[in-house]
């Protein structure tokens, strides 16, 4: 068996190798542009994940956009928290609740037709850098919204511009579009246990 010393010598040598081959791989890495970034997939995190990565924006001093496709004007611990960013923050809750909740398709277009219209506003800012558009899968997969047209407009954004989108179901027309897509997949939910929705946690 080798003594500590070899194991310690043997770990060294291949980190090093390891660390080259991850200089390397880093140092091709020459492009920057704006990123369309699609959260999807069955399991929970999808808006979680883009709050989390607007508060690394925040910490850079970036002025970011939020636009709420579905989910209605009840209160969140995120909402609370980014108030505090006042300065930073645009945030804007346009949809009425889940189509489940208002049951009236032509409302829900007409909600989603508004929360697209001011993301289509914050996209035309040179001042933002980092937009959210949460749920906007959800609209889309509805087809509250035309399909085409909204890709077309995200490839056509300034060509600095983070988009990040969620929801579940996201189109393939979209993914296609996308330069990072995730899918966030379900393997154990607390609400198969009975577990409700807590403050903190869903909220």
């Amino acid at each position: 068996m080798p003594s500590d010393d070899e194991m310690a010598a043997r770990h060294k040598a291949k980190m090093a190798k390891r660390k080259d081959v991850q200089d390397r791989e880093v140092a091709s890495k020459t492009i920057e542009k704006g990123l369309l970034v699609v959260h999807t997939g069955s399991g929970k995190g999808k808006s979680t994940a883009a709050f989390g990565l607007m508060l690394r924006a925040l910490g850079h001093g970036w002025k970011v956009g939020v636009v709420q496709f579905i989910k209605g004007a009840w209160s969140t611990g995120e909402k609370a928290a980014l108030d505090r960013f006042s300065d930073l923050v645009e945030w804007h809750t346009m949809g009425e609740g889940f189509t489940w909740e208002t049951q009236d398709r032509e409302r829900d277009i007409a909600a989603a037709t508004r929360a697209w219209d001011k993301a289509r506003d914050l996209m035309a800012r040179d001042d933002i850098r980092l937009i959210v558009l949460d749920e906007l899968n959800i609209a889309l997969r509805y087809d509250y919204l035309d399909l085409e047209s909204v890709v077309a407009a995200l490839q056509a954004r300034r060509s600095d511009l983070h988009v990040v989108i969620t929801g579940r179901n996201a189109k393939p027309e979209l993914i296609a579009a996308a330069d990072l897509v995730t899918e966030m997949t379900l393997i154990k939910h607390h609400f198969a246990a009975g577990v409700k929705s807590q403050q903190g946690i869903e909220f």
